[in-house]
């Protein structure tokens, strides 16, 4: 019986981890996930790690870099399978957002065509989320308004693939820009844009759940922050000059 108690108990001792936060809310290393996952769930460019000693943390947060895996040649020619497009089809994935919200914004866009992939970003001196995520799907879809393909366009914003795919623009712009509460509509500009691009483009727009390990939101999530936190100068007129 002492044998199984100590067999046990070291069992319980080996899976024991420490989680070593070096962005999120607060850093630093925490002995339970439940914990650490506070700290970083939904925090933007969040980097954490796990590791089964203390001393294995501490030096990891001295100088928290990532391990790469090797790929081959013939992996590295190909893009990830999140990002591959059907043929006779362009995927794309768009994210956008702003710091503080109003505040310096960026957007990210990833498009895969065949076996090529493209990366877009850009960032504005003060705008909002909203914005930004519109801003994404507009300069996704003017990048490839020449195509004649079916487009598959994936965002993690309500606000954007509801106004599109429940019709909310459409009546929006019947009704003058007046929503069903009397109240004018926010964004006209781009709402605006978007209904242009989308009458020349054969594209369908799907939500998809932010930060939820989505390879291609999670690379468009990063141009964004990127973008937004490199001081961008570009005015957004539809922002700052049409509130």
């Amino acid at each position: 019986m002492a044998f199984r108690l100590f067999l046990f108990e070291s069992v319980l001792m080996a899976k024991k981890k420490f989680y070593a936060v070096a962005v999120g809310r607060e850093c630093g290393i925490f002995t339970d996930w439940a914990t650490a996952e506070k700290q970083v769930k939904g925090f933007p460019a969040a980097k954490f790690k796990s590791f089964p000693s203390e001393k294995q943390a501490k030096e990891w947060l001295t100088n928290p870099v990532y391990a790469t895996k090797k790929r081959s040649a013939k992996e590295n020619d190909k893009p990830s399978v999140f990002y591959r497009a059907e043929p006779g089809e362009i995927t794309i994935y768009t994210d956008g957002g702003a710091l503080n919200n109003p505040g310096p914004g960026g957007y990210g866009v990833v498009i895969a065509e065949d076996d090529k992939v493209r990366e877009l970003s850009g960032g504005f001196r003060l705008t909002t989320n909203n914005r930004m995520e519109m801003m994404a799907a507009i300069v996704a879809l003017t990048e490839v308004q020449a195509c004649d393909k079916r487009i598959r366009l994936f965002s993690d914003s309500s606000y954007l693939v509801n106004g599109i795919t429940k019709g909310w623009v459409q009546k929006w712009q019947k009704n003058g820009w007046i929503k069903s509460d009397g109240m004018p509509v926010s964004n006209i500009d781009l709402w605006t844009q978007l209904i242009e691009l989308n009458t020349n483009l054969d594209v369908t727009f799907f939500w998809v759940k932010g930060h939820a390990g989505n390879e291609g939101n999670e690379r468009c999530d990063r141009l964004a922050v990127a973008a937004a936190k490199q001081s961008p100068q570009v005015v957004d007129v539809g922002y700052e000059g049409v509130r």
